[in-house]
């Protein structure tokens, strides 16, 4: 960032006082002077879960009511029979030893797994390679069904995965610069929603502590929650 857009920066958000509500936070993100690129614009929540505790932990997958404004490339793991149908739903390859074989090769050339179930003891081999980048098949996420053709055209189309960090914080992507104000509104709702239903029988006092949402290349703003 330009030290003149850094310093304007500075002054829009010495302006901004405490937790806004969403559509306040939403237009101070905007306010902020950025690159040419549409950024991706971002929410952060910060939750009272001990991430220390297996039953407290936040991992699942969303589809947003107003997209996220990009794809992912999806490789999917199955039988034979199934290969066709995961390619016509989107995937850029799909398969079992073969496909195996060419990720141990180094080809990375995707963002999401799929695997049917039945494929989890083979893909298992690709622990040491996918699990470091986030990309092993998880049934928590998702990414592990009998039905990958579903699967596989949900993540192709911007599904996404989310999942508490060590210091007890989700990120999620609402979408980018360019939607409107209503859209980025309706997707942040839609995500506190799943976030509040996924609170842990077993966390005690306040669960939702902090949100900020935030641009690629902007300063966050705390939101009210």
């Amino acid at each position: 960032m330009s030290n003149k857009r850094s310093a304007a920066n500075v002054q829009i958000a010495a302006k901004i006082q405490g937790g806004q509500p969403i559509p306040a936070a939403i237009q101070a993100v905007k306010a902020f002077k950025g690159p040419r690129f549409d950024q991706t614009v971002e929410v952060c929540v910060h939750l009272g879960i001990d991430p220390r505790q297996a039953d407290q932990q936040i991992r699942g997958s969303i589809s947003m009511p107003k997209g996220v404004g990009k794809t992912a490339r999806v490789v999917c793991f199955c039988q034979s029979d199934k290969i066709d149908e995961a390619k016509a739903a989107g995937a850029v390859e799909a398969g079992g030893e073969e496909l195996i074989k060419k990720i141990q090769g180094g080809w990375m050339d995707f963002d999401v797994t799929i695997a049917s179930p039945d494929m989890m003891r083979m893909v298992s081999k690709l622990g040491r390679t996918l699990g470091p980048k986030g990309l092993m098949p998880s049934p928590k996420a998702g990414t592990v069904t009998a039905d990958v053709a579903t699967a596989v055209k949900e993540y192709a189309a911007g599904k996404l995965e989310y999942r508490n960090d060590d210091g007890g914080n989700v990120h999620c992507v609402l979408g980018k610069m360019s939607f409107s104000d209503e859209d980025l509104i309706e997707n942040y709702e839609h995500f506190m929603s799943m976030i509040e239903k996924a609170k842990p029988a077993s966390s005690k006092g306040h669960y939702i502590k902090k949100c900020v949402v935030s641009g690629t290349m902007t300063p966050s703003v705390l939101v009210e929650v």
